[in-house]
C-alpha cells in the first residue's frame, strides 16, 4: 500500500510540473496571435523625371508629362482641328466637283488653290473692262488668276500678256500656261484662258461668263493662236 501510494504521489508531482512548464511557455511566446507589423523609414528615394518616393507611401510628381504631336497637321483647340478638318472635306468636295467638269482622275487635280479661284468666280458674267465679282473680261480673270495662284504678274490685256509670254506648242502645254484666241479674225489676239490640264482651259467666256471649256470645242478651235507661258 505505502508503496502504491507513494508511486501515485510521484506521478502527480511530475504531471503538475509539466503543466506549469507549459503555462509558462504559453504567456512567454504569444506569436500566434499577435499581428506583425513593419514601419518602414523615412527615407526619400529620387529617380527620374523628379519623382520622389517615400517609402510606405507614394508621391505623384509635379512635373507634368508633354503629350507627342501626331501626324502631320496642326495641333491645337479644338476650332483649329475643327478648321483643318473642314478645309481637307473642301478640297476633297472640289477635286470631286471639277474631275468631273475636266474629265480627269480626282488625284490629278492636286492645286487646290487653282480650283478655289475657279469656283470663287465660276458663272460671274462677262463685261468688257471689268474686274469684279460682278462682272469680268477674260484678261482680268486671267491676271488675277495669275497673280493670286502662280504668283505671276501679267499685263491687262489678251494682246499684251500674248506678246510678253513664251511661245508654247499645243501639245507642250501645261497647268498654269496661257491659251490665246483670234475671235474676230486675222491674227490680232482677243481672247485668253488659262490651261488646266486633259485640253481644258477656264476662261470668262462672252456668253456664259466663268467657266471651263475644251480646246477642241467647235467654236474656239478654230479660233486658237498658241500657248503662252510665264515663269514665275
Amino acid at each position: 500500500m505505502r508503496l502504491n501510494s507513494y508511486i501515485t504521489l510521484l506521478g502527480s508531482l511530475v504531471f503538475l510540473a509539466s503543466c506549469s512548464t507549459v503555462r509558462k511557455m504559453t504567456n512567454k511566446d504569444k506569436s500566434a496571435n499577435t499581428v506583425v507589423t513593419k514601419k518602414y523609414g523615412t527615407e526619400k528615394r529620387e529617380f527620374l523625371n523628379g519623382i520622389q518616393v517615400t517609402l510606405g507611401t507614394v508621391t505623384t510628381t509635379r512635373q507634368k508629362t508633354k503629350s507627342v504631336a501626331t501626324g502631320s497637321g496642326k495641333t491645337g483647340n479644338s476650332g483649329e482641328a475643327t478648321a483643318g478638318k473642314a478645309d481637307i472635306e473642301k478640297a476633297n468636295w472640289l477635286q470631286l466637283k471639277y474631275a468631273v467638269v475636266i474629265d480627269a482622275p480626282v488625284e490629278n487635280l492636286t492645286n487646290i488653290p487653282l480650283l478655289e479661284q475657279i469656283d470663287r468666280w465660276w458663272g460671274v458674267r462677262y463685261c468688257i473692262g471689268g474686274s469684279t465679282e460682278n462682272c469680268i473680261d477674260c484678261s482680268a480673270y486671267t491676271q488675277i488668276l495669275m497673280r493670286e495662284v502662280f504668283k505671276v504678274s501679267l499685263p491687262r490685256t489678251a494682246q499684251e500678256q500674248y506678246n510678253q509670254a513664251q511661245r508654247v506648242e499645243l501639245e507642250d502645254l501645261q497647268e498654269g500656261d496661257l491659251v490665246f484666241f483670234s475671235t474676230g479674225g486675222g491674227r490680232s489676239i482677243s481672247h485668253v484662258g488659262i490651261y488646266l490640264q486633259n485640253n481644258k482651259f477656264t476662261h470668262a467666256s462672252t456668253s456664259g461668263g466663268v467657266t471651263i471649256t475644251d480646246l477642241n470645242d467647235k467654236y474656239w478651235s478654230p479660233k486658237f493662236r498658241g500657248g503662252g507661258r510665264f515663269q514665275q
